[in-house]
């Protein structure tokens, strides 16, 4: 079993890509713990494509949550069994952002790299409400799911969500 998660910042990838790795017990893979690495600044995409590319080969199985899509991007889509979208609507990524941030505030995530404490800043509320949300990020996500119909997985709220993992629980 491959999964691929992406969505929007806030939306629960990760959240969920932990749920399905410990119900399956299969590995997981949170693209910010690669992203977010610290020191690395010139040779940041060829490690970011390293560490990627090694867990694939590595793992019959597996979860990955993350965009980026400058990391394997189309290998990781190609490959996955599933590809779940979390289109949840800004205002629900921003209530849940910043209920992450009230739990885990001066924290590093499970899912962050090391000594990336969560944020909650007007730089990063504006990508979750704007930027984020531009014409190109809508396109791709749109290509990917005409391109990737069969496997695409859209979950838009809390109760499909919630509806998905009972679901996902019982195979």
């Amino acid at each position: 079993m491959k999964i691929t998660i992406i969505g929007y910042s806030g939306s629960g990838k990760s959240t969920l890509a932990q749920t399905i790795g410990q119900r399956k017990h299969i590995p997981v893979l949170h693209l910010d713990q690669v992203h977010w690495l610290p020191g690395w600044v010139e040779r940041k995409e060829i490690e970011e494509e390293r560490i990627v590319t090694e867990f694939l080969d590595r793992n019959s199985s597996w979860v990955i949550d993350g965009n980026y899509s400058g990391i394997c991007y189309e290998r990781r889509l190609s490959e996955a069994d599933h590809i779940i979208f979390m289109n949840f609507n800004r205002f629900q990524c921003l209530f849940r952002a910043w209920k992450r941030f009230r739990k885990n505030a001066g924290k590093t995530r499970d899912s962050m790299a090391p000594g990336c404490p969560e944020r909650f800043d007007a730089e990063f509320v504006k990508w979750i409400l704007h930027d984020g949300r531009s014409k190109k990020h809508k396109a791709n996500y749109n290509r990917i799911a005409k391109e990737y119909s069969d496997k695409v997985i859209l979950i838009k709220n809390q109760r499909q969500l919630t509806a998905y993992i009972q679901f996902f629980g019982s195979l």
